[in-house]
C-alpha cells in the first residue's frame, strides 16, 4: 500500500516555483510544490496559495516575498531616491541619510545629460536598498503637509487683500474678526493702492497691505 501523503515527515521545506515571468501568473497566486519524498512510490502534491495570505501564526512557516513585491518595492525606494534630488541644500542636510547617498543626490543637481541623469537615478536608488526609508518618509511628509498649509495660507492673504481693494464690506468683516487691526493705516493702503492700480505705478501700497495682514491674520500652527 502507498504511504498516505498525510504520513509526510512534517518538517520537509516546501519549494515555491514562480516560473521564469511572474508577470504571466495573472491569478495573483504562488505555486507551492512539495517536495519528493524519499519513497519512490510516494507522491508530489500541489497546492496553491494566495501571495497576500495572512500573517502566518507562530511556528507557521512564511513564505518570502514575490518577485513582483521584490520588484514594487525596488521601484518605490527609486522614487524616494528621485524625490530627494528635488530637496533643497537645506532639507537634504537634515535627512538622516548615509553620506554616499547625500553625495549621489548632490552629484545629481550637476548633471545635465538625460542619460547620464538616468543612470544617477539608478544609483540612488541602488544606494536606498540600504536605508531605511520610514524615517524619510516622514520627514518628506511634514515638509509637504507645511508647504500646503503654507501655501493655502498665502492664498487667503492674497483673497482679503483683493476683496479689500473691491469691497468696504470686506474691511467691515476683518475689523469684526480682528479688532485689534490699525484701522486708520490700513484705509490709507488701500486708498493708495487703488490709485496706483488707476495710475499704473508700481503696486508699493499693494504689497504693504499684504505685509499688514500678515501681521492681522496670525498662520496656523
Amino acid at each position: 500500500m502507498n504511504p498516505n501523503k498525510n504520513d509526510r515527515d512534517a518538517n520537509q521545506p516546501l519549494h515555491i516555483h514562480l516560473g521564469d515571468d511572474e508577470d504571466e501568473h495573472d491569478d495573483g497566486e504562488v505555486e507551492i510544490i512539495q517536495p519528493q519524498a524519499h519513497n519512490a512510490n510516494d507522491v508530489t502534491t500541489r497546492g496553491r496559495w494566495l501571495r497576500n495570505k495572512p500573517v502566518p501564526a507562530e511556528g507557521e512557516e512564511e513564505l518570502p516575498p514575490s518577485k513582483t513585491q521584490i520588484k514594487k518595492q525596488m521601484h518605490e525606494l527609486r522614487d524616494l531616491g528621485e524625490e530627494l534630488t528635488d530637496l533643497s541644500k537645506d532639507q537634504l542636510a537634515q535627512l538622516d541619510i548615509p553620506e554616499n547617498l547625500r553625495d549621489a543626490v548632490r552629484e545629481m543637481h550637476r548633471i545635465n545629460k538625460f542619460g547620464a541623469q538616468r543612470r544617477q537615478l539608478q544609483y540612488i536608488g541602488k544606494l536606498m536598498r540600504d536605508v531605511d526609508p520610514a524615517p524619510i518618509v516622514a520627514k518628506l511628509n511634514a515638509w509637504k503637509g507645511y508647504s500646503q498649509q503654507h501655501t493655502a495660507y498665502m492664498h487667503q492673504l492674497e483673497r482679503w487683500r483683493d476683496r479689500l481693494l473691491e469691497s468696504d464690506t470686506a474691511l467691515t468683516e476683518l475689523l469684526a474678526d480682528h479688532p485689534e487691526t490699525d484701522v486708520q493705516r490700513l484705509r490709507a493702503l488701500i486708498r493708495n493702492a487703488q490709485k496706483e492700480q488707476v495710475a499704473g505705478k508700481p503696486p508699493k501700497n499693494y504689497r504693504e497691505i499684504f505685509q499688514v495682514l500678515k501681521e492681522i491674520i496670525p498662520e496656523p500652527a
